[in-house]
C-alpha cells in the first residue's frame, strides 16, 4: 500500500495523539476500570479522528478506509487494549452501517454528535446465548403503531456504562434467522433501557463493558437503519470494518510487546550472560517481528480491496484469523522470556498478554472466521444425504 502525504500526516498527528493523551494516563484508567470517553473522543474530534471515513455532510472527512485503518495501527501503539478497542467501537463498529445506510435524519441526529465526539456509541449484538452466532439472538423489537416496542439483552457491551446511543440488532419479524433482524438506534435515555454492573474482565480492564437490558422499550421506526430485515446484511457489512480496524489494532501492539522483550531480555542476566544471546530467544523474537510484518501486509491488501469497492471478507477473515492467533502465541513466547517478572502486573508484557486475548474471540471467533473462509474457498464438507 502506498500512502500519501496526508496518509503520513494523519499518522504522525495519531502517534502524538497517543503519547500525550493515552500513555500517560493508562495506569489510571486501568485501576479504574474506564477511561473518560466523552473527554477523549472531543479531542479527537477536534483532530478529525472521529468520521475519518464518515460522509463530510455529517462531520466527516470523506476519505477512504485506508486512513480508517492508519488510525488502527497507530492506536495499537497505546500501552493498553481497552482504550483503543472503546475508540474503535465509536468509529468502526457501532456507526458504518449508520454512516451508510440511515436515512439524513436518523443521521444528523445520532452520526453527527458521535462524529462530534458528543455522543458516545456502543454497538448492541452479541447476547448471552448468541456471541458469535448472530442469527440466534432473541432481543425483539415488535411493530406497535410508528413505534417499535423492544424487549431483550445483550452481554459483553463494550462502551455501555457511557453510551448515548445503542446500534441494536433486534428480531423484527418471525421470518427466517438470515432475513427478520434490524439495526435500530436507542438513546440511552429512553424508558426501559438499563445497563448492568460494569463487568470485571481478564483483560481490557480500561475499556468499560456491561450487559445492557431492553424491557419494553418503546423507539420510532424512523430509528431504524435503512430497511427492515436487512439488519443481518447490514451488520456483516459491518463487521468487514470492525475485523479490519481489530487486526490493524493488534501491529503495534505486537512490536511493542516483542520491542521490550527485546530491551528487557538485553538487560537481564542468565548464567552470566544477557538473555537474548540464547539463539532460542533472538531467534523467536526475529520470527516473531516477521510474523507481525507478514500480517500488515495482509491487512493493507484486504484494505486496498476494500477501498477499491471489491468483497473484502475473505482477506478480512484472514487478517482476523490470524491477528488472533498472534494474539494468543505472540505474547505468551514473550512473557516467557520475561519469567517472574512476566508475570507481574506491572509489567507491560503482562497487560499485552490480557488485554491480547480478547482478539480471537470479539467480532467473530477464530472458529467463526474458519468457516467463513472454507465456504468462501469453497470447501466445506458436504452434507450427509438423509
Amino acid at each position: 500500500m502506498l500512502f500519501s502525504e496526508q496518509h503520513q500526516a494523519m499518522r504522525t498527528s495519531v502517534q502524538r495523539f497517543v503519547s500525550e493523551e493515552i500513555n500517560p494516563h493508562v495506569d489510571e484508567w486501568e485501576k479504574a476500570g474506564l477511561f473518560p470517553m466523552h473527554e477523549l473522543l472531543k479531542k479527537l474530534s477536534a483532530l478529525g479522528l472521529l468520521g475519518i471515513s464518515k460522509p463530510e455532510a455529517y462531520g466527516g472527512m470523506g476519505l477512504d478506509f485506508s486512513y480508517e485503518m492508519l488510525l488502527a495501527e497507530e492506536l495499537g501503539a497505546a500501552h493498553c487494549g481497552g482504550v483503543p478497542l472503546a475508540i474503535g467501537v465509536q468509529t468502526s463498529m457501532a456507526t458504518p452501517a449508520l454512516a451508510q445506510y440511515g436515512s439524513d435524519e436518523l443521521r444528523q441526529e445520532f452520526l453527527t454528535p458521535a462524529i462530534a465526539g458528543e455522543f458516545v456509541a456502543s454497538i448492541a449484538v452479541s447476547e448471552p446465548s448468541a456471541g458469535s452466532d448472530v442469527a440466534n439472538i432473541k432481543t425483539r423489537a415488535k411493530k406497535d403503531g410508528d413505534d417499535y416496542i423492544i424487549d431483550g439483552s445483550k452481554m459483553w457491551i463494550t462502551n455501555a456504562t457511557q453510551a448515548d446511543f445503542f446500534c441494536v440488532l433486534a428480531n423484527t419479524s418471525d421470518d427466517k434467522p438470515h432475513s427478520n433482524k434490524s439495526l435500530i438506534i436507542v438513546p440511552r435515555n429512553t424508558p426501559g433501557v438499563s445497563i448492568g454492573p460494569k463487568l470485571e474482565k481478564m483483560g481490557m480492564r480500561s475499556s468499560d463493558t456491561a450487559p445492557v437490558f431492553f424491557d419494553n422499550v418503546r423507539v420510532p421506526q424512523r430509528f431504524r437503519i435503512g430497511d427492515e430485515g436487512a439488519g443481518f446484511l447490514y451488520q456483516m457489512l459491518q463487521f468487514q470494518e470492525e475485523r479490519l480496524f481489530g487486526a490493524a489494532l493488534s501491529l503495534k501492539g505486537f512490536e511493542l510487546c516483542i520491542n521490550s522483550t527485546i530491551d528487557y531480555t538485553r538487560e537481564r542476566d542468565a548464567f552470566a550472560a544477557p538473555l537474548i544471546n540464547n539463539q532460542t530467544i533472538h531467534f523467536t523474537l526475529a520470527e516473531m517481528l516477521t510474523e507481525t510484518e507478514a500480517l500488515r501486509a495482509l491487512i493493507y491488501r484486504a484494505t486496498e480491496n476494500y477501498v477499491a469497492g471489491q468483497d473484502a471478507t475473505l482477506l478480512a477473515s484472514m487478517a482476523k484469523l490470524k491477528a488472533g492467533r498472534l494474539s494468543r502465541e505472540l505474547p505468551d513466547k514473550c512473557l516467557q522470556f520475561w519469567g517472574g517478572m512476566g508475570f507481574m502486573e506491572s509489567s507491560i508484557v503482562n497487560r499485552l498478554y490480557r488485554d491480547f486475548r480478547l482478539t480471537s474471540i470479539g467480532g467473530g471467533a477464530d472458529e467463526i472466521m474458519l468457516g467463513i473462509i472454507c465456504k468462501l474457498i469453497g470447501i466445506l464438507p458436504k452434507r450427509a444425504k438423509a
